[in-house]
Order: structure tokens, then C-alpha cells, then sequence
């Protein structure tokens, strides 16, 4: 067998690879094997399943989209370890760029089987490579590095694949679904097996045991620690969980009355309204792996802290799962609603309870995606802490250029120096770093702010069969000096030009102007919704697009379809709260549904409104989310949803008359002759003619006489 498929085969082994994994394909060739190990990810679990702990998942990069510095980092981790924990030599070992850039995998595989030979691999139980002669084909690597440079990955999920199942175990869903696990009934007949009563019986049990989770937690860790943690460490570890606790206990109340009592009529309401409550999973997520983090370090640090979790476990649930085991529950918790939802609606017949389940449906697919965006772009922000580590003579934090897009090496030429000089760019949303490497490092030479930039295909240089000969224009739009780029390969041109074309087309979006407003990509404080389609932005930065003219906030997608700019000033010069007054001609508004301040208006301070609750309003316009109004019984102000409110019913009015001169108030008609006896004529009064006062009349003088109308 060829040496390269036995490799393969011993990382399958391993279990690193899956079995039915691209490399055992007949037609698999040692590029295959080459690719999918390229980005040191594998490499990193392939020694965690030699010896488990090895290496720490968090410290290293699980999904790097072939970003060469993110794969030079987990490649270099790996190299590490083998040194560190299985004593192999350093003589033994590949260079980073021997993979990363394919030179010389030949060298890959020979450390690899040298690993295999190592007395940990062995212990493991795993038979080491080559275990029969293997014919060393130096050839079949010689062009390994062309193939790599001209087969860029279109999809890179297919080289995910096999960090999925990773991914998912870090996650915690295998104590997620232990914990919810419920006790198995005997199989019924097909004929008496209701689908949809299973489904709602499975929303119901698996709530209920959740809640009784998040209150374990609580009860035998977060109220017992608090002897022994300090206020801060506490606030650290258990985030919100308190928050959790009162929502979830809520929630699971309103689902076991709607199923049991209500035919779960009314169980797509309940999730239409929670929506907003459960948008505090945002911050859990975004705190969690730091509140792992400190209690590992806490832990290791506190000889009696660590004794009393693991007495607190005990308590729990026999010492089966570990705070720590805990803290990553919520996360899958939330993420599992919408599916839930999803296979009640695939099993509900009746067209109208369909069509509502499936509006609550879309609601928890929202809460999933925003939740999904805030945890991928905490990873992000680990991400560029990392590029800041490395960067030297970086003087601002690259957190403020947005989300990372790539990086890789470049040639560039100014149009003001023609040299062309090798360097290695870090593209961000808004923003180039041009850095030179210095080793394992790298210096900051150049930041390119793309707001003034615009990039110009140049065909003209690309030259077949020559390396770094394909290139394009980034222009400064005010002749500022400018910048061809150049690349090794075609196929390299042609992603990153797509790349900066995109990332162009973010800062300044061809809808950015429609009908008069003036949107900006922007970063949100609070949890904000689209003002078009109403979902959420999601994420913790670059989120979406706000009108700098009247403060609305939408998706890139929706820009074109929002109505005429309600307002031609800047959103920062509307009234403030304590100077805004109704507008008489705007009517009055009743609440017909909560809203207690998420998602956050970006005009102005939110006003807490209950269904009931009357609303005057003091601004608003048809074409935007956001009213501003004042609640009548409390007289607090402030920005609500447009769609919360509907118009008062239009009942009249009561009207005072008693101040006018000509109202009499509750008069006898000889009473009223009386007062107008000595007056001219022409001169009336009205007055009330029964003693309810509910009916009226008229006395006039005229012609010197008086004549009273009832009416």
C-alpha cells in the first residue's frame, strides 16, 4: 500500500478520520490527504485522541477558512505538543510552512509515522505506520504546492466535515441530551401513536426538565458558592443564570397550561412573545467560555473551592455532571426551540394552527440565528485578539475594523515606489493591515481605510503560467497613492478580489441612499431589529445598517425596500425627552402587546409599554418602526415598536360646557324665560332639561318674545 494511504489509514484509526472520509476513494490522490490536514486542525485533535487534554480546543482555531495565519497557529501548536508531551525530537518534526504551503509533505508524513512510534501513540492502543513496505514515490509530491495554489476551495464546508462532530462535543450536546433524556415508554401501534401529541409532549418534558436544570444549578452551586466565591467571581461564572431561572419558570408554567389545559391553541403565542425574553441567552453566550474559563482557573488555583464543587455535584445529581459539564446547557437549550417547533408544524394538519405555529416557527429560527452570530463573532473577537498579539507596531485595536476576512501573502506595488515588495495583508470589513513577517510575527507597514478606496480589475497583468503575475487596482478615490496588488495564481487573484469587491460593496451598499435615507454599516449597542422585515441584526458588531438621517436600522438585503427617509435632519437633532410635546394631530394609540426595551430603539431611550396601556403619541411616521409617545396614566416617554400600538377606538367624548357663558347648566324653562326677559334679542341659552342631565334645550328671545327647542 502506498505510504500515503497508510497514513490515511492510521488516521482513520485514530479516529480522526471518518471512515467513509474522500482519501478512501479509488480515485483519492495524496493532494486529498494533503488538503484536508493543511489547516493543523485534525493534527490538533489526532493528538487529543492519542492522549487526551493534550491540547486545550479553545487555543486553537476549529474552523480557520484556511486564513494562513489561523492555520500557522494551530500547525504550530501541534508541532509544539509533540515536543512537549510526546518527547519527539525536533529534528523529527516538519516545518509549519512544510504543510501549510505544501513543500514538502513527504516531511509531514514522516513525522507523523514517527508519532505513531512514539510510546504514548502506542499505549493508546494504536497500531503505528508503515506496518509493511511502502514504495516512497518522492514524485507524486513535487507538485503538491501548484495544486494547492491553484485548487482554492469554492465551499470549504466539505473540508469542515470532519470537525462538526468536534465542534458539537465542546459544544456540550451530549450532556444536553443526557440531561433531557426521558424515561423509554414500550413502543405503541402505529394506529395509536399520535405524532403531533408526541411532539407537544416532548416541547413540554424537555422544557420542564431544563428548568429543573437551571435551577439545580442554582440551588446546589450558585447559592453555596457564595461563601467561598467573591461577588465579582460569582457575577463571572453563573453570568445571568439568576435571569434564566425566572424566564424558563415562566415559560415552562405558560407551556404546561397551553398543552394541558388549551389544546396548545395558544402555544404559538407563547413563543411569539417570549421571543423578546430570550433574547438574554445573548449575553449568556457571549460570557460563557469566560465563565468556564475563570472557574478553571479558580479551581486550580482553590484547593477547598475545587473539594466543594465536587461536593456540590454530588448534591446535584450524584456527581454525574460537574458545573462546568453545566455551564455549556444553555447554549444548546436555545438553540433547540425552533426544532422543536419545526417538527410540530411538519406534523400539524389543520391549515390555520399551521400557519400560526409557523410565524412562532420563524421567531425561535431568529433567536437561533441571532444567538448562532453572537457566539461565532465572540470567536471572531478571539480571533483578532490573536492578530493583535502578532501584530507589531499596531497602535489601535484591529477590533474596530470589524470582522476579519482573510489573510495571505501579497505582492504590492504603490504608485508612488514601483518596487514590488512581498508582504502579507489582513483584510477586515472596513480596513487592510499591510504587515511585513519577521519570523513567526509580523510588522504593520500600512492600514489601508477602504471607505476611501476602490478596486479596479486589472486583466492586463495577468500572465499565464507565471506566478505572482495577477493582479488588481486599489485606488484612493481622492489620488491619495494607491496600490496594485499582486498574487501567485489566478485561481488566488480571483478569490481575493472577490473578497475586497464584497467587502467594498459592505462599506458603501448600492441601496445605501434609496429613497433619501443615508444608511452606514454600524455596530448596535442594544439587541436592534430590522426595521423592514423586523428580524433581528444579529451578531455583536457590523450587525447592520443605520440612517444617519432618521436613526432606522436595517439588514444589507432590505436597504432598497424601506419607505421615503422620514426625516431629512440628523437622528441626533429630534427633541429630547424632557422638551418633546404631543402632536395634536396624531391620534391616540392603544398597546396590544408588551415591550419592555429589546430589541433597543436606535432613535432614542425606550418606553416599557403593557397591552391596555394608552399612548399619545409625539412622533411618528408611517415608514419607520419607531414611534415616540407618552403613556397617559404615567406620563413617562419614550421610543416603542410601530407595530405594538393600534389607533383608540373612537368613542366620543364627554365636553364640558360649563364655562361658556351661554350654558345655563340644569334650568326650568319658566327659569330661563326669566333670564332673558331684560335681554336683547338674539341672546340664547342652553341648558339641561331633565334632572340625569342627558337631555337639552335652547331658549332664544326673538322679536321681544321667547321660544325654547328641545333637542
Amino acid at each position: 500500500m502506498e505510504y500515503w494511504r497508510q497514513c490515511a489509514m492510521w488516521l482513520i484509526s485514530c479516529n480522526v478520520l471518518p471512515v467513509n472520509h474522500r482519501v478512501t476513494a479509488d480515485t483519492a490522490q495524496v493532494f486529498d490527504l494533503a488538503q484536508t490536514l493543511r489547516d493543523g486542525v485534525l493534527l490538533c485533535q489526532l493528538l487529543n485522541n492519542l492522549k487526551p487534554h493534550t491540547i486545550n480546543l479553545k487555543e486553537i482555531n476549529l474552523r480557520p477558512q484556511m486564513s494562513q495565519f489561523l492555520c500557522l497557529k494551530n500547525i504550530r501548536t501541534f508541532l509544539t505538543s509533540c515536543c512537549d508531551v510526546f518527547g519527539m525530537k525536533k529534528s523529527d518534526l516538519f516545518e509549519a510552512f512544510d504543510l501549510f504551503d505544501v513543500r514538502d509533505f513527504g516531511k509531514v508524513m514522516d513525522t507523523l509515522s514517527k508519532l505513531s512510534y512514539t510510546t504514548t501513540a502506542q499505549q493508546a492502543g494504536f497500531k503505528p505506520f508503515p506496518t509493511e513496505e511502502s514504495l516512497k514515490d518522492e514524485d507524486i509530491y513535487n507538485n503538491l504546492e501548484d495544486l494547492i495554489d491553484e485548487n482554492v476551495l469554492e465551499d470549504e464546508d466539505d473540508l469542515y466535515a470532519a470537525v462538526y462532530g468536534l465542534e458539537e462535543e465542546y459544544a456540550g450536546g451530549e450532556i444536553y441530551e443526557d440531561l433531557m433524556r426521558t424515561e423509554q415508554h414500550p413502543p405503541l401501534k402505529q394506529a395509536e401513536v399520535d405524532v403531533r401529541s408526541c411532539c407537544l409532549t416532548e416541547i413540554k418534558q424537555t422544557e420542564e426538565k431544563y428548568t429543573e436544570t437551571l435551577e439545580s444549578i442554582e440551588k446546589y452551586f450558585l447559592n453555596p458558592l457564595k461563601k467561598f466565591f467573591s461577588a465579582a467571581e460569582i457575577d463571572k461564572v453563573f453570568v445571568n443564570i439568576p435571569d434564566l431561572v425566572k424566564v424558563h419558570k415562566s415559560l415552562m408554567a405558560d407551556l404546561q397550561d397551553s398543552i394541558l389545559n388549551k389544546n396548545a391553541l395558544n402555544l404559538y403565542q407563547i413563543f411569539i412573545s417570549y421571543k423578546e425574553r430570550l433574547l438574554i441567552y445573548g449575553i449568556y453566550c457571549s460570557r460563557v467560555e469566560i465563565a468556564i474559563a475563570v472557574l478553571d482557573l479558580i479551581c486550580k488555583e482553590k484547593e477547598d473551592v475545587r473539594l466543594k464543587l465536587e461536593e456540590c455535584s454530588k448534591r446535584a445529581n450524584n456527581g454525574k455532571f460537574t458545573l462546568r459539564d453545566l455551564l455549556v446547557v444553555p447554549m444548546q437549550r436555545v438553540l433547540k426551540y425552533h426544532l422543536l417547533l419545526q417538527e410540530l408544524v411538519k406534523h400539524t394538519h389543520d391549515a390555520a394552527d399551521k400557519n400560526n405555529l409557523k410565524i412562532a416557527l420563524d421567531a425561535m429560527k431568529d433567536l437561533a440565528q441571532y444567538v448562532n452570530e453572537v457566539k461565532r463573532d465572540n470567536e471572531t473577537l478571539r480571533e483578532i485578539d490573536q492578530y493583535q498579539r502578532s501584530i507589531e507596531n499596531l497602535n489601535q485595536p484591529l477590533r474596530t475594523f470589524g470582522r476579519p476576512k482573510g489573510d495571505g501573502e501579497v505582492r504590492m506595488i504603490s504608485s508612488v515606489d514601483k518596487r514590488k515588495q512581498d508582504r502579507h495583508i489582513f483584510l477586515f470589513d472596513v480596513a487592510v493591515i499591510v504587515c511585513k513577517r519577521r519570523g513567526d510575527n509580523y510588522e504593520m507597514k500600512d492600514i489601508l481605510d477602504l471607505n476611501y478606496f476602490k478596486i479596479t480589475n486589472n486583466p492586463t497583468s495577468d500572465r499565464e503560467g507565471k506566478k505572482w503575475c495577477y493582479g488588481f487596482y486599489v485606488t484612493h478615490q481622492q489620488g491619495y497613492t494607491g496600490f496594485e496588488l499582486f498574487f501567485k495564481t489566478r485561481e488566488l487573484k480571483k478569490k481575493w478580489l472577490d473578497q475586497f469587491e464584497m467587502a467594498i460593496s459592505n462599506i458603501r451598499p448600492e441601496k445605501a441612499n434609496h429613497n433619501s435615507h443615508q444608511f452606514k454599516m454600524h455596530t448596535f449597542d442594544r439587541i436592534t431589529s430590522c426595521s423592514f422585515c423586523h428580524l433581528l441584526l444579529r451578531g455583536i458588531f457590523n450587525q447592520g445598517y443605520l440612517c444617519l438621517k432618521c436613526g432606522l436600522g436595517a439588514h444589507k438585503e432590505c436597504l432598497g425596500r424601506l419607505g421615503v427617509c422620514g426625516r431629512t435632519d440628523s437622528a441626533k437633532s429630534r427633541p429630547k425627552e424632557s422638551t418633546a410635546l404631543p402632536d395634536p394631530g396624531l391620534p391616540r394609540m392603544v398597546v396590544i402587546r408588551d415591550y419592555s426595551g429589546i430589541p433597543y430603539p436606535q432613535c432614542g431611550p425606550p418606553l416599557s409599554i403593557h397591552a391596555g396601556d394608552v399612548i399619545e403619541l409625539m412622533f411618528a411616521d408611517l415608514h419607520s418602526s419607531w414611534w415616540q409617545g407618552k403613556i397617559l396614566a404615567t406620563s413617562k416617554t419614550g421610543f416603542f415598536p410601530s407595530d405594538a400600538v393600534r389607533p383608540c377606538p373612537c368613542v366620543p367624548k364627554p365636553v364640558d360646557y360649563s364655562a361658556q357663558l351661554w350654558f345655563a347648566g340644569p334650568m326650568e324653562r319658566n327659569q330661563a324665560e326669566v333670564e332673558l326677559q331684560d335681554r336683547g334679542n338674539s341672546t340664547y341659552l342652553v341648558q339641561h332639561r331633565s334632572k340625569e342631565c342627558t337631555e337639552y334645550a335652547i331658549s332664544i328671545k326673538f322679536n321681544d318674545k321667547i321660544a325654547t327647542l328641545r333637542f
